[in-house]
């Protein structure tokens, strides 16, 4: 009878011990959980968001305090003298020191030389409207003694070039205009003829 007690007594010992090293639940020898506290719940609530930090206000840039602009340093240039006017040479209208010199208007031409009129004036004819003489200052381009005006079919005896295009003294009518060259005599004609050269100048005034 002690025996049968005594193996009883061990089943129940051993029952107990399975039951607390299992996964069941909790058990008569295993202590009741305690209930949460205050601040186990209060743990486990979510938490309320972070408002985020208001912008930071910037500063315009007319409350900024400005670097002082180094003003430029300027320099006045000195005035120059002006240039000196052409000197025209005495009784002409022209300011060459050396070649022919011829003023439209007055229908009149001279030669210079060395800053002096050599021969003239003499009686000149220039172009006719429409084939105009130009002014301007020009050299000697070529000459031809016994020059021969194709586009009018005329003489040019003594021609002396002085515009690409066709313009030359030559000896010509006094009382008729040209187109374009400036008409001399015979005599006037032959001395340009002799006394200019390829390069010399030649000045038209109006």
């Amino acid at each position: 009878m002690r025996a049968k007690t005594l193996a009883t007594a061990a089943i129940a010992v051993l029952a107990t011990m399975t039951t607390a090293c299992g996964a069941g639940g909790p058990t008569a020898a295993e202590p009741p959980a305690a209930p949460a506290t205050a601040s186990s719940t209060a743990s486990s609530a979510p938490t309320p968001p972070v408002p985020p930090a208001p912008p930071v206000p910037s500063t315009p840039d007319s409350a900024r305090p400005s670097t002082p602009a180094v003003p430029a340093v300027t320099t006045t240039p000195e005035p120059q003298p002006a240039p000196a006017p052409p000197v025209t040479v005495p009784g002409t209208p022209c300011d060459i020191t050396d070649g022919a010199c011829v003023r439209l208007s007055t229908n009149e031409s001279w030669l210079i030389s060395g800053g002096e009129v050599s021969y003239g004036p003499v009686p000149t004819t220039s172009g006719r409207p429409g084939y105009e003489t130009p002014v301007g200052t020009f050299s000697v381009l070529w000459q031809v003694r016994d020059d021969w005006s194709i586009p009018y079919d005329g003489p040019m005896p003594f021609s002396t070039y002085f515009v690409a295009n066709g313009i030359a003294f030559h000896e010509g009518s006094l009382t008729e205009q040209s187109h374009g060259c400036i008409h001399l005599s015979r005599e006037a004609a032959s001395t340009y003829f002799e006394a200019l050269s390829v390069g010399d100048r030649v000045q038209v005034t109006a």
